[in-house]
């Protein structure tokens, strides 16, 4: 009730408006609406759309593009040992609406002709093309693709790469986006596998390592435990092989019996063909988790995982953990700027990360549900008498059986479950 619909519906349209880059045509609209409302007497509201048509206008200065006025996408590609990075900047009604960096996976010697056309045909596949997209390397079969986005749009769509002043200098910061973009990349790369070779000198391990897994255990005070599984390979997180587990028939708060299941239902799969085995599985936790794991492993006759316990150190201070090594009783302690425990604290605190989402949305699950929808034979419709009768649940759970017992199509065994849901715990 603070907004009318008609006013919501504005506000989205002019949302829609600022996002096409069509930014004079909401201030426009704001200009209108601020003189209807300082003729109404209403200066408060005036007020406030004179303050987004100056916020507005600040915003269009910053983005506007000196000499062009209509649509235009400017897209660069660069290369460098195998890798590819792709730059598009979108300019809408001469406004610049952001720039984003691409990486495909392309196979090598691809010739770029071919993969300008690959990266096209998919990039607006399911966006519509402005009417002038310029290329720093022309497509192949240039004519086939304008005519394919020209019918696909309904309007003459040209692909260009020979472009002068002001659009020239456009695609030479793309070019330079590109190339800084891939060469961060690479270098993120590199730093990744300095990273692993440092972890296999570390733990003694005869190879680098190729896939590594991280379970955690989250809950709170017992209630929803879930754990999580998170992957990663050689060139980080693999987010498609990530998995959960609602932790059920423990005792609540029971972490090692929670790490138990969760290992369990994670490598009997496993074991079945549903997956890979890892090279290292990394347990949030000290030597009592450690051990279930090895339990585990050992009751699945799994002996090719190396199983790393990650301690958390005094006050939980990261650079403090202690590495607890299976087979090993003395604990390892890394420099706090080591690689390897660099790579092992980004990987345990993604599965920290993981478990912690699980759960908050398990909990809130679990506490959105009504204590009404657990009690057998009262279904949708008695519900709903039910609530209706006593003008929610707050007042269903303060009445007694007696009371709950006259609403329509309830019998007094029903009534009395109705009044146990809210009242056998507390008692």
């Amino acid at each position: 009730g603070l907004i009318t619909s008609s006013d919501y519906e504005t506000d989205v349209q002019h949302a829609m408006q600022f996002l096409e880059g069509k930014s004079n045509d909401v201030i426009e609209a704001l200009i209108s609406r601020m003189e209807d409302a300082a003729q109404e007497l209403n200066f408060e509201y005036a007020a406030r759309c004179r303050d987004q048509i100056e916020t507005l206008r600040r915003i269009s200065e910053k983005q506007y593009v000196s000499g062009e006025q209509g649509d235009l996408d400017i897209i660069a590609f660069s290369q460098a040992h195998e890798a590819t990075c792709v730059q598009v900047f979108n300019i809408r009604s001469g406004v610049n609406l952001g720039n984003k960096s691409f990486f495909p996976t392309v196979p090598p010697e691809t010739n770029k002709s071919i993969l300008v056309s690959a990266f096209l045909g998919q990039y607006y596949l399911n966006r519509n093309a402005p009417e002038r997209i310029v290329v720093s390397h022309a497509p192949n079969e240039k004519s086939v693709m304008e005519e394919m986005l020209t019918n696909k749009s309904g309007y003459r769509v040209s692909i260009t790469t020979s472009v002068r002043a002001e659009r020239a200098r456009w695609l030479a910061l793309a070019l330079s986006n590109a190339d800084d973009a891939l060469r961060a990349r690479l270098a993120t790369g590199a730093g990744q596998l300095r990273r692993l070779e440092t972890l296999q000198q570390v733990l003694g391990l005869d190879a680098m390592p190729n896939r590594m897994e991280c379970f955690d255990i989250s809950h709170t005070m017992g209630e929803a435990t879930v754990a999580s599984c998170v992957v990663f390979d050689q060139q980080g997180p693999v987010k498609s092989d990530y998995r959960r587990f609602n932790i059920e028939d423990i005792e609540p708060g029971d972490d090692y019996a929670a790490m138990r299941q969760a290992l369990n239902r994670r490598y009997k799969r496993i074991k079945q063909g549903e997956g890979r085995l890892p090279d290292i599985l990394f347990i949030d936790g000290g030597k009592g988790q450690v051990k279930q794991a090895a339990d585990v492993l050992e009751a699945l006759q799994i002996d090719s995982v190396f199983v790393v316990g990650v301690a958390k150190g005094p006050d939980r201070k990261p650079g403090l953990e202690t590495l607890i090594l299976s087979g090993i009783s003395t604990p390892t302690i890394l420099p706090a700027n080591s690689a390897a425990l660099h790579l092992i604290q980004q990987i345990r605190d993604e599965a920290h990360r993981f478990a912690i989402t699980g759960h908050r949305q398990r909990r809130a699950k679990a506490r959105k549900h009504s204590p009404l929808e657990q009690i057998p034979g009262l279904g949708p419709k008695r519900r709903q008498l039910l609530l209706k009768h006593f003008g929610g649940l707050r007042g269903v759970s303060r009445a007694g059986t007696e009371e709950i017992a006259k609403v329509p199509g309830l019998s007094t065994m029903l009534a009395q479950l109705v009044y146990d849901a809210f009242h056998s715990e507390a008692d």
